[in-house]
């Protein structure tokens, strides 16, 4: 056997699970043939042996499937899938059911199908680490535990305990899982597990499974219990709600919970299997495993990161602006350790920025998440000033200040010379070039895009901007801070709107022009809710506010004028300069835009009356899949586009910035990703049809097509 030791020594049968070649253990293909295999020796030996230890040698403890081979899989694939699932199983139950006590050692994290691999032993031993994880997070991957996950858990919480780590992927610590019942003892080392191991099989001669019990009766009842059966009547509709119907897991899981329930254990076991082996060679689960498994790790590990800088965490950075950005920069740089000096122009605005930070702890402090020592501790490391002095010695300045170039400039030149030797500059724009504002620097190349979304400490992207003279150390050393700061980094080269505030645009200026065809207002944002986005183009125009669009509108005129050209407005853009200019209608933060946003508590926003009269058309030619597409690919197009002209460099950041810097549906892994699952060809000839009728916006280059053949990924 090549990934499992196997000793049998003083009646102990030792399966030590070592995948070589690999810092993890995985249910790779040669792990699946060694558990058949050493399980068959167990039985063999089953006279000599008087108990199991199920252990690893790497520094966890299993680390589930392998996603690899499950994205080489194809849908005729799935007959397979459930053949080897089975056989899994089969290993496991052999192992349960022998009559001999298996103990589980866990000395690292345990997650998905190793999990599962921990849920065959009768006991569990865990090391008391507070940064161990154990559970099962297959629902974020598009999955479902389907090597016994879900049938054990239902059966050792019950139905309605169990769903929050089967259906929300709810991960839980050694000691919670000891609360739980789902652990049964902890250690303080790794070094004493085995101890714990052999005691606990001297004690218990025999064992079985709870579920294997004569007595035994599922915590909280069956589907028949009348409280039960009500919780599961709305169960569909709530999944439903947030599911959209475009993630098919949650449902999966529900069905093999709920039906394998009313069944005996094996047949619950076989349920579940049929319900993976459909999900897993799907598109949904194989688009979700490829970003939130592969592309994450790739950003995670550094991949886009340059090579041979040092690791830097800075020790004091200075932010200038103390609006809602500025804020929310001070407030996850000093949870995060980090001495803040958050400038303003008068020390009332600087000192509101800093309360911002009071507003965002007191809810944890009310539910018990924070203490009042560790808010103070936060906020003391927040200073508000109007006073540019108090900025020297700072490693980083971040200016979060208007979008206004000239004002930038001005802010730049002031706070640049108060850095600390070997610092660096910053600007959080989200759409200005970095090379013209890095024009106001003394040292461009050390000045550098990093750009937040908002709210800053719910948005876990931040888009690095690379500047024509931005040099490595400091894209480095941005990359390493936006990594302190817990926040997921993507690194991009400079050009008009970047890469996340260029697409997002399209997005919006796609519902916006569609509205000036003539298409009914509320067609257009239910559409863009049903193919999976947060929410519909006119809606997030009016949040944004229109008035900022038009502003970068006639920022972009201008610098397109000093280089003596032209520039042509879109469709959408021209709307939403009607929308401003002719209408006043400048966003909800202006009293309204495309929505009328009425005062009193607990009314809810309605579309503007007077989008009807004034842009729709009953000619109008549409079909909601032709919108859902036109929305989606226009971004995906774009993104395409990014990648074309080296704005982007990679597509795993094209993918990850799509989804959490834009709200791409994350059910199609990421704008590229979409792509790829379509199949080039397939999307290029819808694309094609689509730019035929609906303009340049989707139109393919022959060096974009040739761009998405060249990235495809391989596994």
């Amino acid at each position: 056997m090549k990934t499992i030791r196997y000793e049998l020594a003083d009646g102990i049968a030792t399966l030590t699970f070592d995948e070589p070649g690999s810092p993890v253990n995985t249910m790779c293909q040669q792990w699946q043939q060694d558990m058949t295999e050493v399980t068959a020796q167990v039985v063999k030996d089953k006279d000599a042996i008087k108990g199991i230890v199920l252990a690893s040698s790497k520094s966890t403890f299993f680390a589930g499937a392998d996603l690899k081979g499950t994205m080489r899989l194809k849908p005729s694939d799935a007959g397979m899938v459930f053949t080897e699932i089975q056989q899994l199983k089969k290993n496991f139950r052999t192992l349960e059911t022998l009559g001999k006590p298996v103990v589980a050692c866990i000395n690292g994290a345990a997650l998905g199908g190793g999990w599962e691999v921990a849920l065959a032993a009768h006991h569990r031993i865990a090391v008391d680490d507070k940064k161990i994880q154990l559970g099962l997070p297959e629902i974020t991957l598009g999955l479902i535990p389907g090597a016994s996950g879900i049938t054990k858990m239902t059966r050792l919480l019950g139905l309605m305990a169990a769903q929050p780590y089967i259906l929300e992927s709810k991960l839980f610590g050694p000691r919670e899982a000891l609360e739980l019942g789902l652990v049964h003892e902890l250690v303080s080392d790794a070094g004493q597990l085995r101890d714990k191991a052999l005691a606990w099989i001297a004690a218990n001669p025999t064992a079985q499974q709870p579920w294997d019990a004569k007595d035994y009766k599922i915590p909280g009842g069956t589907p028949a219990n009348p409280k039960i059966a009500a919780a599961l009547t709305v169960a569909p509709a709530m999944l439903n709600k947030t599911t959209r119907g475009l993630y098919p897991a949650p449902q999966f899981a529900l069905d093999a919970m709920v039906e394998g329930t009313q069944v005996d254990f094996d047949t619950a076991l076989r349920i579940e299997s049929r319900y993976l082996a459909r999900l897993i060679v799907s598109p949904v689960a194989k688009n979700m495993i490829n970003t939130f498994f592969f592309n994450q790790n790739a950003i995670k590990s550094g991949q886009s990161r340059p090579r041979d800088v040092p690791r830097y965490k800075p020790a004091k950075v200075g932010i200038l602006g103390a609006g809602m950005m500025g804020a929310g920069i001070a407030y996850v740089q000093a949870s995060q350790g980090i001495a803040t000096v958050l400038k303003d122009v008068s020390l009332d605005k600087a000192e509101h920025g800093k309360a911002y930070s009071v507003k965002l702890t007191r809810p944890r402090i009310e539910k018990g998440r924070m203490s009042p020592y560790d808010q103070k501790a936060l906020l003391d490391r927040i200073t508000p000033t109007e006073k540019a002095g108090d900025l020297q010695g700072c490693d980083l300045i971040i200016e979060a200040v208007f979008e206004q170039r000239d004002l930038k400039g001005k802010v730049t030149q002031e706070a640049e010379p108060l850095l600390a030797p070997g610092g660096f500059f910053a600007t959080n724009t989200s759409t200005l070039p970095i090379t013209g504002l890095a024009k106001a620097s003394t040292r461009p190349e050390k000045f550098i895009g990093i750009h937040f979304f908002s709210p800053v400490d719910k948005m876990k992207l931040v888009e690095i901007i690379r500047g024509k003279q931005t040099d490595d150390e400091t894209v480095a050393r941005a990359f390493d801070y936006v990594q302190a700061l817990g926040k997921t980094p993507i690194v991009v080269n400079d050009s008009r709107g970047f890469y996340t505030s260029r697409t997002f645009g399209t997005f919006v200026m796609e519902g916006a022009a569609m509205l000036g065809e003539g298409i009914p207002a509320p067609v257009i944002e239910n559409a863009g809710i049903q193919c999976g986005m947060p929410v519909g183009p006119l809606a997030v125009l009016d949040e944004t506010a229109l008035s900022l669009s038009v502003h970068v509108l006639d920022q972009t005129r201008a610098d397109y004028r000093a280089d003596g050209k032209t520039y042509v407005a879109t469709p959408g853009e021209l709307l939403v300069e009607r929308m401003v200019k002719e209408y006043q209608r400048p966003g909800r933060a202006g009293g309204g835009g495309f929505y009328d946003y009425p005062t009193e508590k607990g009314a809810r926003k309605s579309l503007w009356p007077q989008l009807k009269p004034l842009f729709e058309k009953p000619t109008a030619d549409w079909s909601i899949e032709e919108i859902k597409d036109r929305l989606l690919y226009r971004q995906a197009v774009e993104t395409a586009r990014c990648l074309s002209e080296n704005v982007l460099t990679t597509v795993f950041e094209a993918n990850v910035g799509s989804i959490f810097g834009i709200g791409f549906p994350a059910w199609t892994g990421g704008a590229m990703q979409f792509i790829y699952s379509m199949g080039i060809d397939a999307f290029v000839q819808r694309a094609d049809a689509l730019a035929a009728r609906f303009g340049r916006g989707f139109a393919l280059s022959s060096e974009v097509k040739d761009t998405i053949r060249k990235h495809h990924p391989v596994y």
